[in-house]
Order: C-alpha cells, then structure tokens, then sequence
C-alpha cells in the first residue's frame, strides 16, 4: 500500500525546507496535511524532548504546527479554487502574514495530536485558515493564519 501524497510533497524542492514541513529538512517536523472532506488534517507525536513542563508538550511546537498545517491547507485551498492539481504550474505556496494561537488546556506529552483546518475565506492571494489540535477528541489548542502567496522574486527560482 502506498502512503497518500500530502500538500507538502507537492512543494517545489527550493520550498521544501520549513522545519515545520520541509519534506527536505530532516531535522524538522515534517508534518502532512491532507484533505478530510472539506477540512484538512493531520497528524504529529511530540517527543520527550518537546516538553514545556514534565508531561505536557511545548507551546511554540504547538504554534508552529498551527502556522505549517495552516499554510499548507492554504496551498491546497487555492488550487482547489482553480480546479487544479497540486503538481500543476504554476505552484501555489503561502507564507504567514499573521499567526493567532489560544492555548484553551494543557496539551498532554505522549499521544498522538491530530491537527485540523478549515478554510474561513480566500481572497486573491490571501487565505485565511482557522486550525486546531485535538488530544484523544478534546481540542487543547485554536489558532487562526492569515497566509498570502509568496510574492514572484522572493524566493529565487521560484
């Protein structure tokens, strides 16, 4: 059986080191969103080295898996507006403009975290993405992300 693409393996090489979810940094992340319906979701286990306090995962981990499921999801977002495939040209690949994290409980170190997407709005080349992290179905975190599209030139080859 072959393992689903995720919106991440669709980004070009020279956009593919985030250490949230660079398929080619291996010292990050590297986390997989992918469309459940008309929310997006995936899924990451927090190390022991990702603690805050003993037992409870690190708020910035928790922040920056808000902020790269969300610029993924605002990826897949715009092509599904096109009626595009991932791997069409020209790609898609959003930045954060603004980033906006609650912490509503203590996220328990140890269980799987399932981090879901929905998209609020999509607006040229802005996307706004609400996302949140689940513990065994009890949300411990929401966030919001304006993303834009990464302007022509900043990146270079892209």
């Amino acid at each position: 059986m072959t393992k689903k693409e995720a919106f991440q393996d669709f980004y070009p090489d020279n956009l593919a080191h985030c250490y949230g979810c660079g398929r080619l940094n291996g010292q990050g992340h590297r986390i997989r969103s992918n469309w459940d319906g008309d929310e997006t979701v995936a899924y990451f286990t927090p190390q022991p080295y990702h603690t805050a306090i003993p037992g409870y995962v690190y708020g910035g981990l928790l922040a920056s898996l808000i902020d790269c499921h969300s610029t993924g999801t605002a990826a897949a977002a715009a092509y599904r507006q096109e009626g595009r495939a991932m791997d069409s040209e020209p790609p898609f690949r959003f930045l954060t403009a603004a980033l906006n994290v609650n912490y509503l409980k203590p996220t328990p170190l140890g269980p799987q975290l399932e981090v879901r997407g929905r998209i609020k709005e999509v607006k040229g080349r802005k996307v706004v993405v609400e996302s949140w992290i689940l513990v065994d179905g009890q949300v411990t975190v929401r966030g919001e992300v304006v993303a834009v599209q990464v302007p022509e030139g900043l990146i270079p080859g892209f």
